[in-house]
């Protein structure tokens, strides 16, 4: 087997072995290979940017019963760290034993659960620890409890069950007592040189919340930046994704228009101008069905959100109860950080988004009702126009009738006897006519009057209208800074 692990560019300078999952790169490891991962194997490989090395695998009983197995089995120097010394083991105090005695000199011990060899399954070891994950569970409790270094990390390395159901149970019971990180090698216990099952590794990857190392048919750079990018696996630098990349520029967007809209200085009627542009109406026939796809959108992505604050709520409440090392509580601790900023990123996208909508229709029937009033106004100006030169003509009619009536009495005064009589006659045929026209005048008055009347009640009707109609929109205006 090859050095098998995801792949970076730089190499991290930092101890703990954790902290390499932690530290923006993508982690390059050299896996225990059988007869070859020794120390100047180890030695050899740093010198390529490798950040973490593993022994080979040993039988942790040997390990602590004969100091000719230590000497034999693990040798290292101050410039081999990070340093992974991989066991085998099947009681747990066993394995603390060991576990003590490198401690010193390693950054950490991993339990081998994935060899295949039929002498270690045939002892207890390797593979067949898979279909017993409370051994395991116990195993990583007792090394977490007995060792004081917290930056010492414990980890374990597995194969995939037949049911991937099982190992994704198996790798959660391995997370709630403590357990650093997995190595997943992508394959089966009966398999040997079939293909690797990448997509179970990404499917581990996706339900668990601590690192995950794919392991498995990596011999080249390539091939580990190949199984990165299909498996999701630790080291990669953690970006916000497209998705909520569009969401908080979505929100931002939102926010500035609804600023824009709420400007005072720019009215309603002024806006419903800029809504009645040829471009917006074209767009409006597509309205209905893009708000609508957004809202879906919004909600899905809420949902998720929630689901994805829940699973990380639970993780790091169950590290925190098991009490686990600081590293790998802080990287939970980072994701349940990116899954509440994407809730609140989805949930105040939805709510800005109802709130546009709602700003919008406003909007348009406030200047609706502008629009109205002031053709009200102009109309009841008008009409008051009118009535007041309809009386004016009516005291010019009125003063005319008194000076043409004074007239003839001088004429008839210094009028002879003789053209009195048909002088009178004249005068009253002129009477006659006179009252007609002032009978016609008067009704026409008395008609002005009214009509003057009727108006003057319709426009206080429409001044007590547009009193509420600005009481109302003050209310709406109150509602919306709440």
């Amino acid at each position: 087997m090859v050095g098998d692990a995801v792949v970076g560019t730089e190499q991290c300078q930092v101890k703990d072995p954790v902290d390499l999952f932690l530290s923006g790169q993508v982690v390059k490891i050299c896996a225990p290979m059988v007869r070859y991962s020794k120390l100047a194997f180890r030695t050899l490989v740093r010198k390529y940017n490798c950040d973490l090395c593993y022994t080979p695998m040993i039988v942790a009983a040997d390990f602590v019963r004969s100091a000719k197995a230590r000497d034999s089995e693990f040798t290292t120097n101050k410039g081999d760290h990070p340093l992974i010394v991989q066991f085998a083991a099947k009681e747990a105090q066993v394995l603390c034993d060991a576990a003590r005695i490198v401690c010193p000199f390693a950054d950490g011990i991993d339990l081998n659960c994935g060899c295949p060899q039929r002498w270690a399954m045939a002892e207890g070891y390797g593979a067949s620890l898979i279909n017993k994950p409370e051994l395991v569970r116990d195993m990583v409790r007792h090394v977490r409890n007995q060792i004081n270094n917290p930056r010492f990390s414990v980890s374990i390395k597995i194969r995939i069950h037949e049911d991937l159901k099982r190992t994704v149970d198996l790798c959660r019971k391995a997370e709630a007592t403590g357990v650093s990180w997995i190595t997943v090698h992508g394959r089966k216990v009966e398999e040997r040189h079939q293909p690797v099952h990448y997509d179970a590794i990404k499917i581990i990857k996706q339900s668990m919340s601590i690192p995950i190392v794919a392991n498995g048919d990596i011999k080249t750079l390539k091939d580990a930046e190949n199984v990165h990018h299909l498996t999701g696996a630790d080291g990669k630098i953690k970006r916000m994704t497209f998705q909520w990349t569009a969401v908080a520029i979505f929100l931002y967007g939102e926010v500035a228009v609804i600023l824009v809209l709420c400007l005072p200085f720019i009215s309603p009627l002024r806006w419903q101008k800029i809504f009645m542009i040829p471009l917006w109406s074209k767009m409006a026939f597509f309205w209905n069905k893009t708000f609508l796809t957004i809202i879906v959108l919004l909600i899905v992505l809420f949902l998720d959100a929630i689901r994805e604050v829940k699973k990380y709520s639970a993780a790091h409440a169950s590290e925190k109860a098991a009490n686990v090392n600081t590293s790998a509580f802080d990287h939970t601790q980072m994701k349940l950080f990116r899954s509440q900023r994407n809730l609140y990123l989805s949930g105040f996208s939805l709510f800005f988004w109802l709130v546009l909508r709602r700003t919008v229709t406003l909007l348009t029937q406030l200047a609706k009702g502008m629009a109205t009033q002031a053709a009200l106004e102009l109309e009841v100006n008008n009409t008051t126009e009118a009535a007041k030169k309809t009386m004016a003509e009516n005291e010019v009619l009125q003063q005319a009738w008194k000076e043409k009536g004074s007239s003839k009495k001088k004429e008839s005064a210094e009028a002879t006897n003789e053209k009195l009589k048909k002088e009178i006659e004249h005068l009253k045929a002129e009477l006659r006519k006179s009252s007609y026209a002032h009978l016609r005048v008067t009704n026409e008055l008395t008609a002005v009057k009214k009509q003057s009347e009727s108006l003057k009640r319709e426009y206080d009707r429409l001044m007590e209208e547009h009193e509420q109609l600005q009481n109302s929109l003050g209310e709406a205006e109150d509602w919306k800074d709440l």
